[in-house]
């Protein structure tokens, strides 16, 4: 497993730096636009999402995780399915195994869960009023960042999310105890559960058990812990809204680390558009066209692009105009 040599020490009053958005009150718009501004992450709280139904749904997936590794390899597969310690093709691996599913599914579709669980409608049903709430919560979020960017009509961004036609995916990860941190000459050294990334969608939302592990990079490059907070929500810009806001918005980097004693259950909503979907500057957000930074691509075109990538890669960068590339390049020389 990949392991940073130093430990991650930041002062208390990073973690403050958090945003904080209750959703609930229209007013905290603007303060949405500056955390996406500035963060491209931020905590909902007020979201009206059943904490009972988070608590089952958390409930069947320790149970699926719970399952001998021979049961859950029967339903692995790519990029849908169960996965252990390998992410993606190309080479990154964790201390993590997982099950993506397309949020957009009937989940009756998933012909594994009558096989291997003993509460399959459980589960399925949970899945179901999970992602349908969460979806909402998204779309509600995308249409307090529209009417605070000025952007008409107000559904311009969650109507690229919100359909049948949408490919949204659902993932649930599983950070188990990590016997390898305490096998190290250095016991503070980080083992790597999830590397160093941004998402590639428009937005996502995370939910997590009460076990830390998640870090955002901040602007001058340091990384800062993500308290939990089973209670809440987090939300990640991701690439695609990136773009969408001509580079007004940040794409956070982000990255797991392995606990050496408890286990981190999470549940990921990646909110994307259909896969037919033109992504590109909104021009509403420009002065004139020429400013955009971004050559237009389908949702399709970049999710081939992001998964045939590593998980540090930038994925953007393919699709920079070429005079942003160019001055990209020579400032990084």
């Amino acid at each position: 497993m990949p392991v940073l040599s130093k430990p991650v020490e930041e002062p208390e009053s990073k973690l403050s730096l958090i945003p904080v958005i209750d959703i609930s009150d229209p007013e905290f718009k603007h303060a949405l636009v500056k955390a996406c501004e500035d963060f491209g992450f931020f905590k909902v709280i007020n979201h009206g999402v059943s904490s009972e139904l988070v608590s089952i749904l958390e409930h069947e997936a320790v149970e699926f995780f719970s399952l001998p590794s021979s049961q859950k390899t029967q339903v692995a597969g790519y990029p849908l399915g169960y996965g252990n310690r390998t992410i993606g093709r190309n080479g990154d691996v964790g201390w993590v195994e997982y099950l993506l599913m397309n949020a957009n599914l009937d989940f009756g579709s998933h012909t594994f869960l009558p096989g291997l669980l003993q509460n399959p409608e459980t589960f399925r049903n949970a899945l179901l009023e999970y992602t349908t709430s969460v979806g909402k919560m998204t779309c509600k979020v995308l249409e307090m960042i529209s009417n605070g960017l000025g952007i008409k009509p107000m559904n311009t961004l969650s109507t690229l999310v919100s359909g049948e036609n949408t490919d949204s995916i659902f993932r649930l990860n599983h950070y188990p105890p990590c016997p390898l941190i305490n096998k190290n000459t250095n016991d503070a050294n980080n083992v790597i559960g999830f590397g160093e990334h941004t998402d590639p969608q428009i937005l996502s939302v995370l939910r997590s058990n009460n076990t830390s592990g998640l870090q955002i990079n901040l602007t001058d490059g340091s990384w800062i812990p993500v308290p939990s907070d089973p209670s809440s929500f987090f939300f990640n810009v991701g690439d695609s809204l990136q773009v969408l806001t001509n580079g007004r918005f940040k794409s956070v980097k982000h990255r797991v680390l392995a606990n050496s004693r408890k286990s981190r259950v999470s549940m990921i909503y990646f909110a994307g558009p259909s896969l037919t979907q033109r992504i590109a500057p909104l021009t509403c957000l420009m002065n004139n066209e020429d400013e955009g930074l971004y050559e237009e691509f389908t949702w399709s075109e970049y999710k081939n692009s992001a998964y045939n990538s590593r998980l540090s890669d930038n994925r953007l960068q393919p699709f920079e105009k070429k005079a942003v590339a160019i001055a990209i390049s020579l400032n990084d020389s």
